[in-house]
């Protein structure tokens, strides 16, 4: 194959590329086209690509993308496999492209798309960082929300200002367009929790951003589902904890922790339940309640600990022989350690607590290789 040099790719090119438009789907098959039609009037002049990032829709999503994308050489799709979560798909989506302004946009067609060059034009002539659709700035407007709807966006704007000390009148918008460098930048540090990437990306720079904001007026979702659900608010919860607690520990482990204690209440509950309602022995009636709360355990850290590599069908049975297996393991840690500290001496209440330490961090690593694994 003739190699051509630098000055050559130039010539090629009728027009360098300026923006990459990141699009995260999932059953979103009867807004993909119109947004691509709507893309292509308002990016007039620009040149552009869009990555649409799929986290397996099961309607016909990828079929229209597909469709679309053989005939479009500026649109390109992402299909993931086993993965999940909208912040993953926006990096993954970003990572894909060598355009120096990388914008992101729902694809429910209800931000308007009209407002790119805007954005745009603010990273690449006035000096911003990142340039941010707001609903809240004079001239933007959330489109009738319901009061509750609304006032729990204003309290989540309220959280990330006080903080995280983010001065964004729309920290929760997933509109808008930043600089590669700047986005690079902040990839280290990033949380990729949940569906609040913008946030995510702002709180993660190594250096303030310079932010510059633009209204936009959200409008109604025209086909499809909303997603907005109670994950996205527990999630956005997670997300503000990284950022705060998570520094010195890690989130996940704080997680895990709290459920452990969630399943020590469980465990003393059937324990006390058998003991008086039973003729079972103590250490009959204490093998089930362990069991029991060993199965609690591993149903929730599956659900929440372990969102982003939940386990299901088959895997979920496999993983909790293994999870069985790593806090029996824990547990004998645990009885090992707190007596090697009583018998040298020490108080019981230590040996207690230094042995519930030891098993408890065993439990999280061994679970973290064995049970949910990468």
């Amino acid at each position: 194959m003739l190699a051509l040099a630098p000055a050559q790719f130039v010539a090629l090119a009728p027009q360098s590329l300026q923006l990459a438009v990141i699009v995260p789907t999932f059953n979103e098959g009867e807004n993909v086209g119109p947004l691509v039609e709507r893309l292509a009037v308002a990016l007039q002049g620009i040149a552009w690509e869009a990555i649409f990032v799929d986290d397996g829709s099961t309607d016909d999503t990828v079929s229209v993308l597909t469709a679309i994308a053989l005939i479009d050489p500026r649109v390109r799709m992402i299909r993931r496999v086993g993965r999940r979560g909208l912040s993953t798909a926006v990096v993954e989506g970003m990572l894909a492209s060598v355009a120096p302004v990388l914008a992101v946009i729902d694809a429910d067609l209800q931000h308007d798309e009209r407002v790119l060059p805007r954005l745009l034009k603010a990273v690449t002539d006035d000096g911003a960082d990142i340039a941010v659709g707001t609903r809240y700035a004079e001239g933007g407007t959330t489109n009738g929300w319901e009061h509750a709807r609304l006032r729990m966006s204003r309290f989540a704007t309220h959280l990330a200002s006080t903080l995280l000390k983010v001065r964004l009148s729309d920290p929760m918008s997933g509109f808008f367009a930043i600089r590669r460098d700047a986005f690079l930048a902040s990839l280290p540090n990033l949380s990729s929790l949940g569906y609040k990437i913008m946030l995510d990306i702002v709180a993660s720079a190594p250096k303030p951003l310079k932010v510059c904001e633009e209204p936009y007026q959200f409008r109604p979702r025209l086909a499809g589902q909303s997603k907005l659900d109670a994950a996205i608010a527990f999630e956005y919860a997670l997300l503000l904890a990284d950022k705060t607690i998570g520094k010195y520990v890690p989130l996940r482990l704080m997680m895990f922790l709290g459920v452990g204690a969630l399943g020590l209440v469980v465990n003393l509950a059937i324990l006390a339940i058998l003991m008086i309602a039973s003729s079972l022995p103590f250490w009959a009636a204490q093998t089930i309640a362990v069991c029991c709360a060993m199965t609690f355990n591993f149903l929730l850290n599956n659900l929440f600990t372990y969102r982003d590599r939940r386990l299901h069908g088959l895997a979920l049975i496999q993983g909790l022989l293994t999870f069985y297996l790593s806090c029996s393991l824990g547990g004998a840690a645990n009885v090992q350690v707190g007596s090697m500290i009583l018998a040298g001496g020490g108080e019981w209440w230590i040996a207690g607590t230094v042995g519930a330490v030891v098993g408890s961090l065993w439990n999280y690593v061994a679970s973290s290789v064995l049970t949910w694994k990468r």
